[in-house]
């Protein structure tokens, strides 16, 4: 590691590191399948509005407290205090603990077309329990089971995430080609039709009509470029980095914004959204092997290869995007157990914490903190799964859950950001934003562009009588966020109690 860690990244490396922290191909078909060609324009708002000026704040974070163990927490700590550093890293916390409950859960759709070469999950049963609670069973167990393992170390899944990286880039070029050879041989006649402006301005779907729906696809948008704050720690390692780090994050952005566009128009290349969209079982968490499966049947009925053929390589289609893209989730999910936890709770304070809770078992494992995520996970896991929803809307919820959960820890870390400016006691040896009006100019833009994007959200659901799904999308924030409260509040009784030792302060 330490070899490793001497070299300078350049360019191009840290252009590939942004773009495989940040790119997911599944994001391109819930766009399409959300807003269809009009999911272009928002990802090409929030990718100006909100992926670069945050990649480029988040820039300045990672140089002056590249040192610091606590990440999120050291930078909001620094900047905005230790009370709003415990809220908001519980919030963070809280995004990936909702990420957790929506990935797998969807684990189960990718195995299901993998088998079968369709989404079957809503058949599935145990006994009495319905499909949403059979996969709500089969969810929890699987979780207990990845904490076990995890908590045993990683070493034997470490190459499975590299497998399933390379699994991902291989899906991306496949469909790719796939949809070139398609419009070649339709003679560049597309499956959903260009009506210029209406196809870049309104959803096809009847769910998203209203402004405030479709502005709430913002918080989609927004999602497409979520963990773009872990690249905020190697702007120290790049040759030359004042120059080359902007210069990697602003092609970078552009590379993404333009392969997330272009692949969102690939798809009206095979898939007419009425056609495809329309019948019943299509959900948020099934809509990539939809699209890949009419894909394959689509250049199936172009290459004669009658309605058999075609029907054959729609369902060896809708397998191998299951299952490279299993492989991909399959691969980061023991990563994301681990490592968002195991970093909040040792980067902070260990008299925040019952002394059991950050302990390390044999394998340097935080395994306690590991097993009450388990069972926090579980109970979200139940609460969904057992709250009366179709499955339909089951993986529906899931994933407004995971979007506006991953968006709201951005509000803290760009709000923080002029407090982070004004403390002097930093080192700051990497600067980009200069003048003060201009990113108290950008802070505000960007603020208002989130604060957009989860108000509109709300108002969404509750034009919609979701109240249900507006209290599940919210719980997990709004619970983490008052855990973090209650933390601080105990944490200074204790410091009130017992006086502060010098290695306390250096925790700090």
């Amino acid at each position: 590691m330490a070899k490793l860690s001497s070299k300078k990244l350049t360019l191009l490396s840290v252009m590939l590191m942004i773009f495989t922290s940040t790119f997911a191909f599944d994001n391109t078909s819930i766009a399409y399948y959300t807003m269809g060609y009009g999911g272009i324009i928002w990802y090409v708002l929030a990718a100006l509005l909100f992926f670069v000026p945050s990649s480029l704040m988040f820039s300045e974070y990672g140089a002056s407290l590249r040192n610091e163990a606590g990440g999120v927490f050291s930078w909001l700590s620094n900047s905005l205090g230790t009370k709003w550093a415990f809220i908001g890293g519980f919030v963070w916390l809280a995004s990936w603990i909702i990420l957790i409950v929506s990935t797998v859960s969807k684990i189960w759709i990718m195995l299901s077309t993998t088998l079968s070469g369709s989404d079957q999950t809503g058949r599935w049963q145990i006994g009495n329990l319905n499909s949403t609670e059979t996969i709500g069973i089969m969810s929890i167990i699987f979780f207990c089971l990845v904490t076990y393992i995890a908590t045993k170390g990683l070493t034997k899944v470490a190459k499975l995430a590299a497998v399933g990286g390379i699994a991902a880039v291989i899906l991306t070029i496949f469909f790719c080609i796939a949809s070139l050879i398609l419009l070649t041989k339709n003679g560049f006649q597309l499956a959903e039709p260009v009506k210029l402006p209406t196809s870049f301005l309104k959803s096809p779907r009847h769910s998203y009509q209203s402004m405030s729906q479709i502005v709430s696809f913002l918080i989609f948008a927004i999602y497409a470029y979520a963990g773009i704050e872990a690249m905020g720690g190697v702007s120290d390692k790049m040759k030359n980095a004042k120059r080359t780090f902007p210069l990697a994050m602003a092609l970078g952005a552009v590379l993404i914004t333009v392969i997330y566009g272009f692949f969102i128009f690939l798809w009206g290349v095979s898939a007419n959204w009425s056609n495809v969209f329309t019948r019943s079982g299509v959900n948020l968490g099934n809509t990539t092997y939809v699209l890949m499966s009419n894909l394959g049947y689509q250049l199936g009925q172009q290459f004669s290869l009658g309605t058999a053929g075609a029907q054959n390589l729609s369902f060896l289609f809708a397998r191998f995007g299951s299952f490279t893209m299993l492989l991909s989730y399959l691969g980061s999910f023991f990563v994301i157990v681990y490592m968002p936890i195991k970093s909040f709770i040792l980067g902070t304070p260990k008299q925040l914490w019952p002394k059991a809770l950050p302990k390390l078992n044999r394998n340097a494992m935080p395994a306690n903190a590991m097993w009450l995520q388990a069972g926090v996970v579980s109970a979200l896991i139940a609460m969904t799964s057992f709250g009366g929803k179709s499955a339909v809307d089951f993986y529906n919820v899931l994933t407004l859950m995971d979007n506006l959960s991953s968006t709201l820890p951005y509000l803290f870390l760009v709000t923080a950001f002029p407090f982070f400016k004004r403390n002097v006691a930093l080192e700051k040896p990497f600067v980009i934003f200069k003048r003060r009006w201009v990113y108290l100019t950008i802070v505000t833009v960007v603020d208002g562009l989130l604060i957009i994007g989860v108000l509109s959200t709300i108002i969404s659901a509750i034009s919609a009588n979701e109240y249900w799904d507006l209290l599940l999308e919210l719980i997990g924030p709004l619970f983490f966020g008052l855990v973090g409260y209650y933390l601080f509040r105990l944490y200074e009784k204790r410091r009130q109690l017992f006086p502060t030792t010098a290695s306390d302060r250096q925790s700090l």
